[in-house]
């Protein structure tokens, strides 16, 4: 049996039996290097090479601008002012939660900082305008992943080192799909919103949607500082993810005077927890990713793939089929971080454009934060709303067949990612 099989199952049976996603991966990858004789300390160099990265850094930034956005009160903000402009339509509470989801993955990259932090004021305040409890946690949910695309998104940032790809192309990138997914989201919540009469329909005065911005201005503002700064060149995505941090700690304790600074180490604490367990299934990956090189799995994969079909939009067909059920099995940093370095030769061989490739599988494997059994968004989700995962997954399903007509659609028309890409890099 190959090291890369070996390497696989052991991680499989260790996740499915409870042990710790980080953990289990590393101890797959120790058990393959003694048993087939490889040199030990090759997990120890490999290890510390991956993470003398300086754009690692933004991920443990990100997620504690997130931390911060929710204990500040930013991310009540931005639900308002996205409420107060379309508080008018029907389901339009509905298209807040896309429109703040997108918004604050602008600032946190962080889909389970949206559910955590807008979750529960979303739902709150679905429920008390008419929406049923499960539509209004599933549309939470599910706009979340929105978070994991738009930038600047965390996966993202791991996907692109770890392909090699320039950061700022990905998450420029990421522009078009997250644009597009959310118009559809839209579209759904609309349909559904007005065929069973969800919500009330709350017309304000021009004098009070003004008065709203205008207190939210500066939560607004932050995404458009730090992605400015990121695509004009200015400051690197990990200065941007510094940025963010200062940016939400300044207008949440001076501005809105809602964070005390005694809250701040807790909230580094937490990020820094967060971030280590990221880092270390990045750290361990590495050493998956060497015993998969010489065991020539991605030559391999490739032959398979391409015996198939060589025709592009095939191939990412089947592309987005595997990152979806490897979604639904696997934690996304960990599959974007084993799955990469196999399945990108393949996509560069017929020619797919590689920022094309990790821009689609980061928002494929974004999914999976929704679906069971291990849909961390879903859990989250469940959580905060207090419903079984049986109800969500039920109230989710028109969003689901809405995803994947979008996953479709983007498979077969690589512009969603290269135009945005295009324009802003």
């Amino acid at each position: 049996m190959s090291m890369s099989v070996v390497l696989m199952l052991i991680f499989f049976v260790m996740s499915l039996i409870g042990i710790p996603l980080a953990l289990s991966l590393g101890l797959s990858v120790v058990v393959t290097v003694v048993s087939y004789g490889l040199p030990v300390t090759v997990v120890g160099r490999l290890m510390y090479t991956s993470m003398n990265s300086f754009l690692l850094v933004a991920v443990p930034l990100f997620i504690l601008a997130g931390l911060v956005m929710g204990k500040g009160g930013v991310s009540d903000q931005i639900f308002g002012a996205a409420n107060s402009i379309v508080s008018r339509m029907r389901g339009g509470l509905g298209h807040v939660n896309i429109i703040a989801s997108f918004i604050f993955g602008g600032i946190s990259g962080s889909s389970v900082a949206d559910v955590g932090s807008l979750g529960p004021l979303e739902i709150k305040a679905m429920t008390d305008q008419g929406y049923p409890k499960d539509y209004s946690a599933a549309l939470t949910m599910v706009s979340a992943t929105l978070s994991s695309i738009v930038p600047p998104s965390i996966l993202m940032i791991i996907a692109a080192v770890t392909a090699n790809q320039s950061v700022s192309a990905c998450l420029a990138g990421g522009f078009g799909p997250a644009i597009l997914l959310s118009f559809m989201f839209m579209v759904v919540n609309s349909y559904i919103s007005i065929k069973k009469k969800y919500g009330t329909v709350t017309k304000l005065s021009f004098k009070k949607i003004v008065k709203i911005n205008a207190k939210a201005f500066p939560s607004l503002l932050s995404p458009v500082i730090i992605l400015f700064g990121m695509f004009s060149g200015i400051i690197t995505p990990t200065e941007a993810a510094a940025l963010a941090v200062v940016y939400t700690l300044l207008i949440s304790h001076f501005f809105y005077r809602t964070l005390d600074w005694k809250e701040l180490p807790k909230q580094i604490i937490s990020a820094g927890v967060t971030a280590g367990t990221i880092l270390f299934i990045a750290m361990t990956a590495s050493v998956a990713t060497y015993i998969f090189a010489i065991d020539q799995l991605p030559v391999k994969v490739s032959a398979l793939i391409l015996g198939i079909s060589q025709n592009q939009g095939i191939v990412m067909l089947v592309f987005g089929g595997v990152f979806i059920l490897i979604g639904m099995f696997m934690d996304a940093t960990a599959a974007i971080l084993l799955i990469t370095p196999v399945l990108l030769p393949t996509a560069q061989q017929i020619g797919i454009h590689p920022v094309h490739f990790v821009v689609f599988m980061v928002t494929s494997l974004s999914i999976g934060l929704t679906t069971p059994p291990v849909g961390v968004c879903l859990f989250a989700t469940s959580l905060v709303s207090k419903l079984k995962i049986e109800q969500l997954v039920k109230a989710a399903v028109p969003f689901f067949i809405c995803i994947v007509v979008f996953l479709i659609t983007y498979a077969l028309v690589p512009g969603i990612t290269l135009v945005p890409m295009n324009l802003l890099t």
